[in-house]
């Protein structure tokens, strides 16, 4: 389903869990992104043949992270089901990777193995972390690019931010050799070890997480969430006209 620029899929958190099961290490190669109001905004500001338009467009599917954003897209009457990119990769170490799975992980902290191996012992973590300042650094994107399509792995975990790690997930399927399934993620593995914590449920079912993110880490965020996110009511305005 189209909306604000962006074809989302129509899909449940079950379907796509469903969908990942099906999906091995041999698997053609096919990336996993999980756009939200942040990314809508700054997609907005680009031209269609930017790099990182072509990123999402070349996504095998694109999945609504907003609460917002599906809120919006109802009001026009589309149905954008909410898929998190946080609850997806809960997801996928609880009940999708099965024992002997390889997951490769680009991104995160050099402890995190280790905290994710006590979550997961029976599967083979490995992990690439890649430098600072990503979005400007176009070797270092294609230096983890070509380690994920060396890694053998089934599951590829892109936790680099946006839309560096959307353009990793591209560039990882430019090279003939890549298998397997990457997921684009964010923050996610934060949730996981421990490093940060979730909105409580209630606030989560009152698409109030952005608020909970930012009174957490005021000083990163309060530019995205005050100044830069607002603008999807806008967008969502002219959508509607």
């Amino acid at each position: 389903m189209d909306y604000l620029g962006l074809s989302f899929e129509q899909l449940d958190e079950d379907a796509v869990v469903a969908l990942l099961r099906g999906r091995s290490a041999d698997s053609g190669f096919a990336y996993l992104v999980t756009p939200n109001v942040d990314h809508v905004v700054r997609l907005a500001k680009l031209d269609r043949d930017s790099a990182e338009r072509r990123a999402y467009r070349q996504a095998g599917w694109r999945l609504c992270d907003s609460r917002v954003l599906s809120a919006l897209a109802s009001l026009q009457g589309i149905r954008l089901p909410v898929v998190t990119g946080s609850d997806l990769t809960g997801r996928l170490l609880r009940d999708i990777a099965v024992p002997g799975d390889r997951i490769c992980v680009i991104g995160g902290y050099a402890d995190d193995i280790a905290k994710l191996a006590a979550v997961r012992p029976d599967v083979v973590i490995i992990q690439h972390i890649p430098p600072m300042e990503l979005h400007e650094d176009a070797a270092a994107r294609a230096v983890a690019a070509r380690f994920a399509a060396a890694s053998a792995a089934r599951f590829i975990l892109v936790a680099v931010g946006s839309p560096q790690q959307e353009l990793i997930a591209a560039a990882i399927g430019d090279l003939p050799e890549a298998r397997g399934t990457a997921l684009c993620i964010g923050a996610s593995i934060d949730f996981l070890t421990g490093r940060a914590s979730r909105a409580p449920r209630w606030m989560r079912r009152l698409s109030l997480e952005w608020l909970h993110r930012l009174l957490a880490d005021p000083s990163r965020l309060w530019r995205r969430y005050l100044i830069e996110g607002p603008r999807i009511f806008l967008l969502a305005w002219r959508s509607g006209r």
